[in-house]
This record gives structure tokens, C-alpha cells and sequence, in this order.
């Protein structure tokens, strides 16, 4: 299915405003153009985000976001190389598995954000206040180091963003590190597989298990669907599942000695 194509609200840019409601505009009106975007009404900003937001403008949200974001990413070292394209066209089409009418979408966002005067982190702070939601945080932050990693090499530039972008995504620091762990390949250490848990040495086992317990529920397929993750995207989640089972096997395996 498509995650735009079924349409967006007409007014959610203007009621979001900033660079993701500029982007949301940007393909909203080249769409509409095409013939292939239908407009119905959008409630008001709420106090914690947007008030009668849907599913389809949820995952509109998190989709200009991401590829705006990403846009941002391949210009860091100032040009956006054909390897970076073709490897960010790959990501669309075989990892998240996008169709058509959503990568003509991405192309539209992309290009806009390419051109905007907005940064990367106007991008990711004003995500992170209508998301609502550290697991939709983490998804994005967890795309970003995809499209670093795709090449198999991480730019000077890429890296400093990286660094940079828990703060204005509200992560903990400890992201990085535990991220970039893992695309190296490398195995997470005990002290960082707390941090994934979001638990202390000092824990208990009962405490452990239940912070545990608590993040498998956070990244059932279900709830993060319902928080505006397509079900295309599902294949990142199942990635972060593995980092937290991982995570919880070493804690316990190390406690067991």
C-alpha cells in the first residue's frame, strides 16, 4: 500500500508549519498537479502534537521527515554524489520496498529539502515534538545510519551528524555508540547493553526483565504501526528487536558467571 498516495490532509503543512510542513506542502502540491493526491480536512494543532491525526498523515509525517532528513545527510560533505542517490534508490526499493507513486513522493521531498534553508536538526527537533514517541525516534536515527553505512565507509560529515542528532531527537547519547557498534558489526559490550535496556548495573533481575518486557511491547509490529511506522519500514524495528533481545541475552549471560 501505498503511504501516500491515499491522500494527506489539504491543510496539515500549513497546521504543522516549519520544514516538515513546508516538505508536506512541497509534495502535496506537486501531487495534487499529478492528479493523485486526495485532500480532506485535518483538526487543529493539540497541545502534545496534532489533535484527529490519522494513520495515513502519521506515516505522511514520518516519511517527509525521513527523506528530507536523508537529503540533508547526502549533502553533508557538499554534493549529493550518483553513488549516494543510487544507494538511497536502493534503500527505497528493496529495504523498505516502496512503490512507485512513493518514490516519485520520496524524489519530490528529497529534491525540496535539498533546496530548503532548513538544517538536518530543524528537521529531526520538530520530528521529535510532533512524534511524540522515543521508538519513532530511534527509527529514524536508525535510517540514518543505513544510508552513512551503505557504502560501507562514514564521511567526516555523515559522523558529525550522527554525534549531533540524538540531542535534537531526544535520544540519550549512548545511541551512538550502541549504533555505531553495531553497523561495525561489532558486538555490543555489557555496559552499552544496559543503556539499550535503559537499566543500571545495579538493576535487579526482576527490573531488568521488566524494562525488557516493557520495550518488546513498545516494538510490537502493532504499536508502532499505530504510532505511524508503514508496515514497509518494519524490517528497521525488527533490527532494533534484535539489538534489544541481544542486549537482554548478554546482561543475563554475564549476570549467570
Amino acid at each position: 500500500m501505498s503511504l501516500l498516495g491515499a491522500g494527506i490532509g489539504a491543510g496539515i503543512g500549513a497546521v504543522i508549519g516549519g520544514p516538515i510542513g513546508a516538505g508536506i506542502g512541497a509534495w502535496l502540491g506537486h501531487s495534487i498537479s499529478k492528479g493523485y493526491a486526495h485532500a480532506k480536512a485535518l483538526g487543529p494543532m493539540g497541545a502534545g502534537g496534532i489533535s484527529g491525526i490519522g494513520m495515513q498523515e502519521a506515516q505522511s509525517i514520518f516519511f517527509v521527515a525521513l527523506f528530507s532528513m536523508l537529503a540533508k545527510m547526502a549533502k553533508a560533505d557538499g554534493r549529493v554524489t550518483s553513488s549516494e542517490a543510487d544507494l538511497i534508490n536502493h534503500l527505497a526499493r528493496t529495504q523498505i520496498k516502496m512503490d512507485a507513486e512513493d518514490r516519485k513522493a520520496a524524489s519530490t521531498i528529497f529534491n525540496n529539502a535539498l533546496e530548503d534553508d532548513y538544517s538536518i536538526y530543524d528537521y529531526a527537533k520538530q520530528y521529535r515534538q510532533i512524534a511524540g514517541s522515543p521508538q519513532m525516534c530511534e527509527m529514524v536515527y536508525r535510517l540514518l545510519f543505513a544510508v552513512a553505512y551503505a557504502d560501507k565507509e562514514l564521511h567526516p560529515a555523515e559522523d558529525e551528524i550522527l554525534k549531533a542528532m540524538p540531542a535534537h531527537l531526544g535520544l540519550d547519547p549512548s545511541h551512538y555508540h550502541i549504533f555505531m557498534e553495531e553497523f561495525k558489526g561489532q558486538h555490543v559490550d555489557v555496559g552499552e547493553s544496559y543503556k539499550v535496556l535503559g537499566c543500571t548495573p545495579e538493576s535487579s533481575d526482576a527490573e531488568v526483565k521488566r524494562a525488557y518486557r516493557k520495550l518488546c511491547m513498545e516494538y510490537h509490529p502493532d504499536k508502532l504501526t499505530s504510532k505511524g511506522l508503514p508496515e514497509s519500514f518494519m524490517k528497521f524495528a525488527e533490527q532494533q528487536m534484535h539489538l534489544i533481545n541481544d542486549a537482554y541475552q548478554t546482561i543475563m549471560d554475564k549476570r549467570k558467571k
